[in-house]
């Protein structure tokens, strides 16, 4: 009986921990200045889900702020897309990186959506796709990224596990922050 029962818990301790599972990729950790200005730079939207670029920026945003970086501004409204549909278009990404060097910006965060749905099926969990970029305003150069994916349980939210996710992917390129 006892050899059952551990075999029971052993199954449904995997089967639980399979349920909120997120899978990460990201590069080495560069060294960035605290202090230094950021911009938060147009997200493209690569799902069917309207606007799911603005509401990732509106996380990374407050992610960024949150891990103590206070000088952080967004690329102005005139540069967002009118669409409902963002198209992720490459010259609006353009576009507020000059603006980004104009504000004496030092870094930008980009980024990409890749997923933002809650899945069909009988649960319906959150699943969030996201790609994160840290780059050299100067030089557009990117100095550290990092892409994942991520789904919840049935009551947890989609912008909470898209925060929890961009909090993960962007701990990895903010870990050798300096003041």
């Amino acid at each position: 009986m006892k050899p059952l029962m551990t075999r029971l818990l052993l199954a449904a301790a995997l089967l639980l921990g399979a349920a909120g599972c997120s899978t990460l990729d990201r590069s080495e950790a560069p060294k960035l200045d605290a202090k230094a200005a950021w911009a938060v730079l147009p997200f493209a939207n690569n799902t069917e889900t309207p606007l799911a670029g603005n509401r990732a920026e509106a996380i990374a945003e407050s992610l960024l702020r949150a891990a103590g970086i206070a000088k952080v501004r967004r690329y102005p409204a005139k540069l967002a897309q009118d669409a409902l549909f963002e198209p992720g278009d490459r010259k609006m990404q353009d576009e507020a990186l000059a603006w980004a060097r104009t504000q004496g910006a030092k870094y930008a965060l980009g980024g990409a959506v890749d997923e933002w749905r809650y899945k069909v099926g009988v649960d319906g969990e959150p699943a969030a796709g996201v790609a994160l970029s840290i780059i050299d305003v100067a030089s557009g150069e990117v100095l550290w990224s990092g892409v994942g994916g991520q789904s919840g349980w049935s009551r947890e939210s989609l912008a909470g596990v898209a925060q929890k996710l961009m909090r993960s992917l962007l701990a990895g390129g903010l870990a050798d922050l300096r003041d």
